[in-house]
């Protein structure tokens, strides 16, 4: 009886994210947006969306990029913010709400250009999170410090 109960603990994999299909589509969605809102839409930034698919949720290159591939459709098809966002806000702890605002300069500073109108962007994701103007800051000086 204790092997099988001990055999079952074994055979379950480490779960490299806590996040669902949904929220890990909703992340990718918004990070994509953050990308594209300039209207140049780039390697660099693809690199770092990948990247940070890849560690969040504990995907290798190629799921990574694939989870990517299925946002960018899935942006196409969004009405706005409100799905990605609500989705994310709902399952997700405030701490890691700031985190994903982290993730969003990451991408929108990924071309080396600070746009307004991605600037804009992370500002309505905040609203929609929950997370402060000055957390968002704070975010962002992250973000250019470990890219100084």
């Amino acid at each position: 009886m204790i092997d099988t109960i001990l055999n079952v603990f074994r055979a379950v994999p480490d779960a490299p994210s806590a996040h669902s299909p949904d929220e890990r589509l909703a992340l990718a969605a918004l990070l994509v947006d953050a990308a594209r809102r300039d209207d140049a839409y780039e390697d660099s930034e693809k690199a770092v969306i990948d990247r940070i698919l890849a560690s969040e949720h504990g995907l290798g290159a190629s799921e990574a990029s694939a989870l990517r591939i299925e946002a960018e459709q899935a942006q196409d098809e969004a009405m706005g913010l409100f799905r990605f966002t609500h989705s994310l806000k709902e399952a997700t702890p405030f701490e890691d709400r700031i985190k994903i605002v982290e993730y969003l300069w990451e991408v929108a500073l990924a071309d080396g250009d600070r746009d307004a109108v991605e600037d804009n962007l992370v500002r309505q994701v905040c609203g929609l999170l929950g997370v402060s103007d000055r957390d968002s800051g704070l975010a962002r000086q992250r973000v250019e410090a470990r890219n100084a």
